[in-house]
């Protein structure tokens, strides 16, 4: 009698796999056509001269991390919403977006006016020439008219996730790619880049345009995120899926509570993400000291592996939607056979990305790069990243689905022992030698070090996970 239960087992977790991947796929989409947006702004920024690329490389490694901590901050309204909606209270999911957009609205002109008054002091610590310096601070002023687009979009992109309507995110992000290029060529070469396209038949008010250069880049920025904001705004106000929230109907003013609990909730996402973002830009000036081929095949393996790494984060985002909608329904047996079911998908993903990057390193290093050096000592590099994609998809996961439990600042706590700690503090003892008996590894300690950082989180984070899933089961057994 022992096959129907087994035979049930396995259907319901084939029905969660099911559910989780149509959740994750549609994010992971997202998530790649934002990138695309980074990887078309350096491309064309490139191609207009090296100061331009300089300019926008440098901005772009300030205002990333800044909007990644608002992105992170407003993921607190996911499980939040998730959690009414699985408990089926459906109108309640009002009043906590509109605290979230309110928030938002905070942190994107906050965020902003850091870029337009913040960045010079920080431009005189890195070193940046001036010439670059002037042109990157006119580029992060265009962005920053953006910050409050992005910010409102974030909040709202939060609010449909936990809704389990993951597709709009896909679709507007396509729509701030499509906008994205055709802006950038258009500001960034003006009249000439017109030109080289449509030749004679050019009409006169285009041909004048000026190229902006780095600044253009900024301005087509700023456009693709008000665009992707407005975009969602209407999404959330036509869409079926969300119509019974009546997002729109009646308007919450800021209350003291629930913008209380989004902080409690979000502020430790958003630390963690920007722990995990600076531990990679300290890596990187760290190892740019290590000579150019060095710097090259770092830079080259690790927006290679960081491209992968977007099917795991997805599923992370979409486990915290499905642990959060089971809770709500209280169901905490459930929540942890979701939560384990999710960790197997992430494991399973982490298998794709090793054989993918086992098969396709070699020819997609090439492409990056023709010099043997690089070629070689990325491939190296992307070895390192082979041995590490087990943990690194286990602790996304497990901090996806410790999200829907609302047990968000753990995560920040282990992940600033885990990366900072572990991950960079010993990836620098490896680098450098600095430990007796130690024999200097350069930019291979540095990976070694991420390979333990990751490990390490998700060894910490799995048994914060058993703690909290089997936490309603003890409460139950001792009659509470």
């Amino acid at each position: 009698m022992a096959y129907p239960a087994r035979h049930e087992r396995w259907q319901s977790t084939f029905q969660e796999s099911r559910a989780l991947l149509r959740l994750a796929l549609p994010i992971c989409g997202a998530q790649l056509a934002q990138s695309g947006m980074s990887v078309a702004d350096v491309i064309m920024a490139g191609r207009a001269s090296a100061r331009d690329l300089a300019a926008v490389s440098v901005g772009s490694s300030l205002w990333l991390p800044l909007m990644l901590f608002m992105t992170g901050a407003l993921m607190g309204l996911t499980p939040i919403v998730a959690q009414l909606v699985g408990a089926g209270r459906i109108p309640a999911v009002r009043a906590p977006v509109h605290q979230a957009l309110w928030l938002a609205l905070v942190f994107g002109v906050l965020a902003g006016l850091a870029l337009v008054f913040g960045v010079a002091p920080v431009f005189t610590l890195l070193g940046v020439p001036d010439g670059v310096a002037a042109l990157s601070a006119d580029y992060l002023r265009m962005v920053a008219i953006g910050m409050p687009g992005v910010a409102l979009y974030q909040a709202l992109r939060a609010f449909a996730d936990g809704m389990n309507h993951t597709r709009p995110t896909l679709w507007i992000s396509l729509v701030g790619l499509a906008v994205n290029i055709p802006s950038n060529y258009v500001l960034i070469y003006g009249g000439a880049g017109i030109e080289a396209v449509l030749g004679g038949a050019t009409p006169a008010r285009l041909a004048g345009l000026p190229a902006l250069g780095a600044r253009g880049c900024g301005v087509a920025t700023a456009i693709a995120m008000w665009t992707m904001c407005l975009t969602m705004l209407v999404c959330t106000r036509r869409s079926r899926v969300l119509a019974p929230v009546r997002l729109w109907q009646t308007l919450c003013l800021p209350a003291r509570r629930p913008l209380a609990e989004l902080l409690r909730v979000g502020l430790p996402i958003g630390v963690a993400i920007f722990v995990e973002v600076t531990l990679f830009t300290l890596i990187a000036l760290l190892v740019a000291r290590l000579g150019e081929v060095t710097v090259a095949a770092h830079q080259v393996a690790l927006n290679y592996t960081s491209i992968l790494f977007m099917l795991p984060l997805s599923l992370a985002m979409a486990l915290t939607v499905r642990v959060g909608n089971t809770l709500g329904r209280g169901a905490p047996e459930r929540a942890r056979f979701v939560a384990l079911v999710g960790l197997g998908v992430g494991v399973l993903a982490a298998l794709v990305n090793d054989l993918l990057m086992w098969l396709t390193a070699g020819p997609v290093v090439a492409l990056y790069s023709p010099n043997p050096e690089v070629q070689s000592l990325a491939l190296t590099l992307i070895g390192l990243a082979l041995l590490y994609q087990v943990s690194d998809c286990l602790q996304v996961t497990l901090a996806g689905a410790l999200r829907g439990y609302k047990d968000t600042r753990i995560i920040m706590a282990i992940t600033l022992v885990a990366y900072w700690l572990v991950g960079l503090g010993g990836g620098w003892l490896l680098a450098t030698g600095a430990w007796p008996g130690l024999v200097p590894l350069g930019v291979r300690g540095y990976w070694l070090g991420l390979i333990a950082g990751l490990s390490v989180a998700a060894v910490l984070l799995g048994w914060r996970l058993h703690v909290i899933s089997r936490a309603p089961r003890r409460a139950e057994a001792h009659g509470h």
